[in-house]
């Protein structure tokens, strides 16, 4: 009896051993696995949506949510939302056939720029036909929510009624109390002073001349100081033979004059390039905002052309860096990236 009690007790003892054993070892590895957890970045690749959405242009809304817009490949332009920026969802448009916007007949909708202006979503926006250069022109809409939906208040001006040729691609900042609308492409970039409410031209204001002949999809960013001048140069749409590349100026002064590196006058087409081609993405430019992650790092949305699949201009995001003289730049000696770590949201 004592032998056989003996025998079960060190039983116990063994068993009682082997499950402690077990419980650090798999309390070790959730600990381990949760460490391992903080330290893998989470990483996205190009393009962040396939769907062709060319032209974006993107806000952060009241509710959390970042919302996407861009040129109609989408009929009715389309909206998506994201929390990430790596993932999209297609939301609805920003019209429907009944409420799109119609003073250019048989016109598509380009280039749109949204906003939020005295707690209205504001949308401008191009109408314009391939070729159609001086019966192109700029109209406004506004919404309550990102998703719409949208108002049209109708155009703003034709090129032939404000004397701009190709006047498309909208972009609007605010500076001194004071709203603007830069606008142009391939014929200059000029802007002009708006209304208080944004939704009309400033009275008695005139358009006036900012930039060279070789830009279009304006985008201004003020940084330390610098107003810098994103656009774009190059055929946008020519598939596989597109030359499109985002390049940048700055200045001191919203408006101008803005200078290139080392100081050639981006009035005479001087400018630094940004993004250029690789062998995957080429055809790559027409970037929305800079948007800040929360490991304070910059980021910025654009369309590129897959060479898989050359018929879309799709959505890219890349993380715009910035060198010791104060000037942006991406990685991959300026490229964009296949695959690489992702934005930070908590």
């Amino acid at each position: 009896m004592k032998l056989t009690l003996l025998k079960s007790k060190g039983q116990l003892s063994k068993q009682l051993f082997i499950s402690c054993i077990t419980v650090i070892m798999f309390f070790s590895q959730q600990i381990l696995a949760g460490v391992q957890g903080d330290d893998t970045k989470k990483t996205y690749q190009n393009p962040v949506d396939s769907r062709s959405l060319p032209d974006p242009t993107v806000i952060k809304a009241n509710d959390g949510w970042f919302y996407l817009y861009a040129t109609e490949n989408i009929r009715n332009v389309p909206i998506l939302r994201s929390k990430n920026l790596t993932e999209w969802e297609l939301v609805g448009t920003a019209f429907t056939k009944d409420t799109r916007p119609d003073f250019e007949p048989k016109a598509s909708v380009w280039a749109p720029d949204i906003n939020y202006i005295n707690k209205k979503y504001v949308m401008y926006y191009s109408m314009s036909v391939w070729g159609g250069e001086w019966t192109c022109g700029i109209g406004v809409a506004s919404a309550d929510k990102p998703e719409g939906p949208f108002t049209d208040h109708g155009k703003l001006f034709r090129s032939n009624e404000i004397n701009v040729q190709n006047s498309i691609d909208p972009f609007y900042i605010e500076e001194n109390g004071k709203k603007y609308l830069f606008w142009g492409s391939f014929r200059g970039i000029y802007y002009i002073e708006l209304s208080k409410d944004g939704l009309s031209l400033n009275k008695g204001s005139e358009p006036k001349r900012i930039a060279g002949t070789a830009f279009e999809g304006t985008y201004i960013y003020k940084r330390n100081g610098y107003y810098y001048f994103f656009a774009s140069v190059g055929s946008c749409c020519a598939g596989l033979n597109s030359t499109y590349r985002l390049v940048v100026g700055r200045s001191k002064n919203l408006l101008g004059p803005y200078v290139d590196r080392v100081g050639n006058p981006m009035m005479e087409n001087g400018f630094e390039v940004v993004i250029d081609k690789n062998e995957r993405f080429l055809g790559n430019g027409h970037n929305a905002e800079i948007v800040h992650d929360d490991a304070g790092r910059d980021w910025m949305l654009y369309h590129g052309i897959d060479v898989n699949e050359p018929k879309k201009r799709v959505l890219m995001l890349d993380e715009i860096l910035w060198d010791k003289d104060g000037w942006p730049y991406v990685q991959n000696s300026g490229t964009p990236s296949l695959e690489a770590e992702a934005p930070v949201f908590k």
